[in-house]
């Protein structure tokens, strides 16, 4: 089979199926960058709590518009002391291999000219809310996948069919731009799979188009971990197996991925590989989980920090159980997630029998899930989450579970 079929072989009768996914560029820092125009083509970085900081650096130049606050007057990374992670960086400072959920200190090392701003979700969600809104007016068939990402279905709209979607793309960037000041890049393919990657071919403000038979040229030189769904872990196992690019795993034999992945993943990276991907647009989801959690200030110990954990353990059931009643869910599957002081990630789940969204059961649940888990280095992070969600009968009225045993042995934060 070619690679041109094994795409085709997907492809309806009718208009050719054209599906985009549309990345704001570095959103949460576009986003700043609105608020302070003079910090452009600079390495900033957004995160580490630091609200305070910024409200300072207003107080003092109050008579100053933002954007004429002069540069050097911004907190820079080299003086920040704590145990902040990075939301977002601007692509200036990701030249200097600054990302994402990176550590501010190690960061620090890494760029420590960057200016440092907080985050401020309430922006970003009113932004994101905008340029949606002007998606849809365009294109109503968006599925929704965040804050800053949407795939958006071209097949049937004016204009979305011109230049494989190119002359669609262009309108959507240029209208959000318009609106919002905020650049973004669009991936336009036949499936889902394919266009989150050429979406990533020219960012920031790019557009990629990618045709049936653009496969072999375009995305078989591509590392498997360019595959959505390929991570770190089995994109490990493919390179033991001298599987390193999207092309060599398309041509290595099937029964060698069912044997080592097992049937439905091995089926799955086989069918990827060949660009094979039939999912729709879901417009409409029911939320699959929901959680909270926390990263300390400073590194807690499981014995020596045991009240001061435990009291944050109860606030963050608490603050789970609001969500779900708030929002009309219940829950079977309690889970909690901890990340340890050398950013090792723990994680444990536990099924119940009935589904809850009482703060006590969750905390009891989640406390079995927390003996479960090794304790004995320090802890940066804590978590809980309540998955396998559903509507009770009365939405409104929290659902304890009585197969907890209020009796049961207490968790090893005392509770």
């Amino acid at each position: 089979m070619s690679a041109t079929e094994g795409l085709a072989q997907t492809q309806a009768k009718g208009p050719i199926r054209r599906i985009a996914h549309l990345d704001m560029d570095a959103f949460y820092a576009s986003v700043e960058l609105l608020r302070y125009p003079q910090l452009k083509g600079l390495p900033v970085v957004i995160g580490g709590g630091r609200r305070r900081l910024d409200d300072a650096l207003r107080e003092k130049y109050s008579e100053t518009p933002l954007d004429q606050i002069p540069v050097d007057a911004f907190p820079i990374l080299k003086d920040y002391v704590g145990r902040g992670v990075i939301t977002t960086a601007t692509y200036a400072a990701r030249a200097f291999r600054v990302g994402s959920a990176m550590g501010m200190m190690k960061a620090a090392k890494l760029c420590p000219q960057a200016l440092l701003l907080p985050v401020d979700f309430a922006q970003y969600k009113h932004y994101s809310r905008l340029f949606k809104s002007i998606i849809t007016d365009i294109a109503p068939v968006m599925e929704d996948r965040g804050v800053d990402e949407v795939y958006i279905d071209f097949t049937d709209v004016p204009g979305g069919q011109r230049e494989g979607g190119r002359v669609l793309a262009r309108l959507m960037q240029k209208c959000i731009h318009d609106a919002t000041g905020l650049t973004c890049s669009i991936g336009v393919a036949p499936n889902k799979l394919i266009a989150k990657m050429a979406s990533e071919f020219n960012k920031p403000q790019g557009i990629s188009i990618v045709f049936e038979s653009d496969l072999q040229s375009k995305i078989w030189p591509l590392a498997c971990k360019k595959v959505n769904g390929i991570g770190p872990k089995a994109n490990a196992k493919l390179e033991a197996l001298g599987i390193h690019t999207i092309g060599e795993l398309a041509q290595t034999d099937v029964q060698t991925l069912l044997d080592r992945f097992g049937q439905r993943t091995g089926m799955w990276m086989h069918n990827a590989a060949w660009g094979r991907d039939n999912r729709p647009l879901v417009t409409e989801s029911e939320p699959v989980s929901m959680s909270r959690e926390t990263t300390f200030e400073r590194d807690l110990h499981a014995v020596r920090d045991k009240a001061e954990l435990g009291a944050i353990f109860t606030d963050l059931c608490e603050r789970v159980a609001d969500d779900l009643q708030r929002k009309g869910y219940v829950g079977k599957t309690i889970g909690i997630k901890l990340r340890y002081d050398d950013f090792k990630i723990a994680t444990r789940d536990l099924t119940l029998g009935h589904a809850i969204n009482d703060a006590k059961a969750i905390r009891q649940a989640a406390g079995q899930c927390l003996k479960r888990v090794p304790l004995e280095k320090r802890l940066r992070l804590l978590g809980v989450r309540v998955g396998s969600l559903q509507k009770p009968g009365l939405p409104h009225n929290p659902i304890a579970l009585n197969a907890i045993n209020s009796e049961a042995t207490p968790d090893l934060f005392g509770f």
